[in-house]
């Protein structure tokens, strides 16, 4: 399998740069690589590596915003002791780019990285490292629960910290649905009642990516959350992929990309919400992370911008982005010190306050100066009955995941039937995951 040989490969790297110090330095602009210092700086600074997917400098959106924010001040109030410098990617490339680096022997000292198999990756061959030690100095005591830290937690250790939660969820555009005479949907019929009012008044009813395959599976995963897939059934061998289930799901996504807009084949993550705040698109089917970029994008939108929980389902998405520390840097002081940063008090506010995300701390902040979409989307938590995972990111593997996210967007250019990717996806199991 792809994630053994990879496993491999890190397991390699870890060890080769078990010989070097602390992480190198990088330009801050985008595409940006890094190269390994064995040494601090001459002047007695310990420099560390900090790996992000998106550009500090050459974006709108608030919460990366925030990010650069909490690196500026850190570099401010360790001047002289410690010293970060970023390196920035896009989420397209960002997991190739970290996998190069570790491979090349330059693992970031401090990189963000997805809960779940993502993290399974760097967890398994050891490069990443436990973090209990420094938690148990009152820092995890400052988070919400032990909750936040279930999907980086692995035999009893933790291997990473939230920054974040966020859920998936759909933005639509209120003066568009007044317009239409449309309204918010509580059910699938419902939702395909308001695409079809859309459409009639004009309306483009849905923006969305399939160029970036995790958000057309996003949809999925809710579609087989609605017609009651059980992954871990699936994974052990007492379900099978060709119940009915997904087949039912997979017609769904079908039904409903009769409603997407004409270039959603080929339309990127960003294009597809730029659709949305730019008044091209009446529903986004995203996670509440992209209510910063929306509103540092176009701030006048967020007045006409709601949010409802996907309809015909009871559980919601939920998502954190999290921290992770090489298991072979140098400056470990360093690092955790600047993890801290991510998760105190002020990065914490900023993150509700301007980024309009949920803290994963116990931190105080004032919901009247915040999104007005967050209120929204911590009513959708509200009235949820549970949270899941994305479905790419909860099953064995990070290859298992990308198998079903390139399954789905087979079957929305129409390459693939609905059963022909049920059985698809079982035969991919049967050899690969049980």
């Amino acid at each position: 399998m792809k994630r053994k040989l990879l496993a491999a490969i890190l397991s390699v790297a870890m060890a080769a740069t078990l010989l070097t110090g602390c992480g190198g330095a990088a330009s801050t602009s985008g595409d940006s690589t890094a190269s390994a210092d064995s040494e601090a700086s001459a002047d007695g600074v310990q420099e560390i590596s900090w790996m992000f997917w998106d550009d500090l400098n050459a974006t709108e959106d608030l919460i990366t915003k925030g990010y650069g924010e909490v690196i500026d001040r850190f570099n401010k109030d360790y001047e002289g002791k410690y010293h970060v410098t970023p390196i920035t990617t896009n989420l397209e490339e960002y997991y190739p780019k970290l996998n190069a680096l570790v491979a090349a022997n330059e693992t970031p000292d401090v990189f963000i990285v997805s809960p779940g198999p993502n993290l399974t990756d760097y967890v398994d061959p050891g490069v990443a490292a436990p973090l209990d030690s420094y938690l148990a100095d009152g820092w995890k005591d400052t988070f919400t629960s032990d909750a936040v830290f279930s999907q980086m937690t692995y035999d009893g250790q933790i291997y990473a910290v939230p920054l974040n939660t966020a859920a998936a969820c759909a933005f639509y555009n209120t003066e568009m649905f007044e317009a239409a005479g449309a309204k918010v949907p509580t059910n699938w019929d419902e939702m395909l009642d308001a695409c079809e009012k859309l459409q009639a008044a004009g309306y483009t009813p849905i923006t969305i990516s399939a160029g970036t395959a995790w958000c057309l599976s996003m949809v999925a995963g809710y579609l087989c959350e609605m017609e009651g897939v059980d992954l871990a059934a699936l994974a052990d061998g007492s379900a099978s992929w060709e119940d009915g289930k997904l087949e039912a799901a997979a017609t769904k996504l079908v039904e409903l990309s009769k409603y997407f807009q004409p270039t959603a084949a080929g339309d990127t993550n960003d294009v597809a919400t730029a659709n949305f705040y730019n008044g091209e698109a009446a529903i986004l089917i995203q996670g509440s992370w992209a209510i910063g970029q929306i509103n540092g994008e176009n701030p006048d939108f967020e007045s006409k911008c709601g949010v409802f929980q996907f309809p015909g389902v009871e559980r919601v998405i939920a998502k954190s982005d999290s921290l992770a520390m090489s298991s072979s840097t140098k400056c470990p002081e360093a690092c955790i010190a600047l993890m801290k940063y991510f998760t105190d008090d002020t990065a914490q506010k900023y993150t509700a306050e301007i980024g309009g995300k949920i803290p994963v701390t116990k931190v105080e902040y004032d919901a009247s100066v915040a999104p007005q979409q967050l209120a929204y989307v911590m009513d959708v938590f509200g009235n949820a009955k549970g949270t899941f995972g994305f479905y790419n990111e909860s099953m064995p593997t990070t290859e298992t995941g990308a198998h079903f996210d390139d399954t789905m967007v087979s079957v929305f250019l129409g390459d693939m039937t609905p059963a022909e990717a049920a059985t698809d996806m079982e035969d991919f199991y049967a050899s690969n995951c049980r």
